[in-house]
């Protein structure tokens, strides 16, 4: 048996369709994992099935909001039923560029109801299953978890959220054995970055992207194939001993920078 295989495993994983998400999904696939895609969109959730399943792999898509309790348990439920859940990759998630006066009501409402509340609705419909035979959820945080940045106060607020909801449960969940750590990536070159810099810097993308690039110590953005690496392993049963601890992905931003 190959290093990391994920074989008769069953993942979910939420915002599996695009960027780091669809990076992950197709990382477990590969590695014999059945693909459990949750996504806002029915045709993101309808067109990665189909692309993991032309690669062979196994792959479900399920239209699901996170931000809406019952549907996500309900979604979730109808996976339980038919194979137990073996990992929770809870990866979906929103952006917001603004300082406190740059952050309206409607803003933090907005990000909490996917970044944060997301994550719990996900969590809290797996948590049972899990809890009977054993689990791994891996939450996406950020380094704006732990570290501050300019004119992130939204989205910084709910990835701290995100990390500290990770410890929570690690702690209380660890006789059940159930693990669970949070991955913090830096910046990672995904379509989102792209449309940002296109939206925000009409005529000077070249020259923004190289700008943002080296924002990193080690001069580039990051891969979603990278992160997805991290997260193949960190789900895996090599990584068996690991619980509650946060890796960051960051091209040594956090420890690097200043």
């Amino acid at each position: 048996m190959s290093l990391f295989s994920l074989t008769g495993k069953t993942a979910i994983i939420t915002g599996g369709g695009s960027g780091i998400g669809e990076a992950i999904s197709k990382a477990f696939a590969k590695q014999g994992a059945k693909v459990h895609v949750l996504e806002l969109h029915s045709d993101k959730a309808k067109s990665i099935e189909e692309e993991i399943q032309s690669l062979g792999g196994k792959a479900v898509g399920h239209q699901c909001d996170v931000s809406n309790q019952e549907e996500t348990k309900r979604v979730i439920k109808s996976i339980s039923d038919k194979s137990k859940i073996d990992i929770l990759i809870n990866n979906a998630g929103i952006a917001h560029v603004g300082n406190i006066e740059g952050t309206t009501e409607a803003d933090m409402d907005k990000l909490y109801q996917v970044n944060i509340k997301g994550v719990y609705n996900c969590i809290l419909s797996c948590i049972e299953t899990m809890k009977v035979h054993g689990g791994t959820i891996l939450n996406m945080a950020s380094i704006a978890s732990t570290i501050g940045i300019s004119d992130r106060f939204a989205y910084s607020m709910t990835k701290g959220a995100v990390l500290t909801m990770t410890y929570s449960i690690a702690k209380d969940y660890l006789d059940y054995g159930i693990r669970c750590n949070s991955i913090s990536p830096a910046r990672v070159h995904t379509p989102f970055v792209d449309n940002f810099i296109k939206k925000n810097y009409p005529g000077t993308e070249n020259e923004m992207f190289e700008k943002l690039s080296k924002t990193q110590p080690i001069g580039r953005m990051g891969k979603p194939e990278e992160v997805a690496h991290l997260a193949l392993y960190l789900c895996s049963d090599e990584a068996s001993f690991i619980t509650g601890t946060d890796f960051p992905i960051d091209g040594g931003y956090i420890k690097l920078n200043g």
